[in-house]
């Protein structure tokens, strides 16, 4: 009976060893993790504080590219951005017939800038040489300046020459008919100058009434009458016009300087035609 006892009370003294140790590990093991929670907050804190300038200065730099980035959206744009700009906005498939328009019109008035330039020359000047190598050397010098000499009045004047022994009369019709040949050189491609001028602003009225019709449409869809509704189609309407009238006045501009010069030419080959047989009876050219 003793020796149950004893058993009995060694252990109960073991148990409650080991309950006390286990209460003492659990209490050690939560004061290590207060601890542990209480230095991890402070080192968070001091991160904290640490990383909230170089917060402020990213958002500061940050800041600084949006703010240039809206000064720049809201700069005036140049004049050839802001045609680009009305270009696109005015729907780029009708403006498009307007610019090919613009395109092909320079296109032929710069060519017959260039030819009429190259065919004018200095009709005093070339008239006292022809007349010079008449009296010096005769049909012959005078064809061979004639020859090597520029523009259509050179040319008359060698068709003329090269006739002289024929008479004074078919002299002057070759000079006329061939006078005829050299005024259809000259009015080459005018007339389809004149074409894209009066179809560039008709292509941009086009445009205009079809910008109408999605207007029109638009309103029949919302069922009601508003700026916003209509702003669209008309805009497109308005540019196109715009631009199919801008390019029809520069059309204008030079179609008529190309116009003016060929007149002035035209005058000068009939001033010098008839210098031409002038000299010609002068000098005796022609056979009777």
């Amino acid at each position: 009976m003793k020796k149950v006892i004893s058993s009995l009370m060694i252990a109960g003294m073991m148990t409650f060893g080991f309950v006390n140790g286990a209460l003492a590990q659990d209490g050690d093991s939560t004061e290590a993790v207060e601890a542990t929670t209480t230095e991890m907050a402070n080192e968070a804190d001091s991160i904290k504080e640490e990383a909230s300038p170089v917060a402020e200065a990213i958002e500061t730099e940050t800041e600084a590219p949006a703010e240039a980035g809206m000064a720049e959206e809201k700069a005036p744009l140049n004049f050839t951005g802001t045609l680009k700009q009305k270009f696109i906005e005015g729907d780029p498939f009708w403006m498009s017939f307007v610019l090919i328009c613009l395109v092909i019109g320079m296109a032929l008035c710069i060519e017959r800038i260039v030819y009429l330039n190259l065919a004018s020359i200095n009709t005093n000047k070339f008239l006292e040489d022809v007349e010079a190598a008449l009296s010096q050397g005769g049909v012959a010098q005078a064809k061979e300046l004639c020859r090597n000499t520029r523009g259509p009045i050179a040319s008359i004047f060698y068709q003329g020459l090269d006739r002289a022994d024929e008479g004074i009369e078919m002299v002057e019709k070759s000079v006329v008919s061939y006078g005829g040949v050299q005024m259809g050189q000259l009015e080459k491609g005018v007339s389809w100058i004149s074409l894209f001028i009066a179809l560039a602003p008709m292509l941009g009225f086009m445009g205009t009434v079809i910008g109408m019709i999605f207007a029109f449409d638009k309103i029949v869809e919302d069922g009601q009458v508003s700026p916003t509704t209509v702003a669209a189609g008309i805009k497109v309407a308005l540019l196109t016009t715009v631009f199919g009238l801008i390019a029809a006045i520069f059309l204008q501009i030079f179609y008529n300087y190309i116009v003016s010069k060929i007149d002035g030419l035209v005058n000068e080959m009939e001033n010098a035609s008839i210098s031409l047989v002038d000299m010609m009876l002068k000098y005796k050219i022609t056979s009777k």
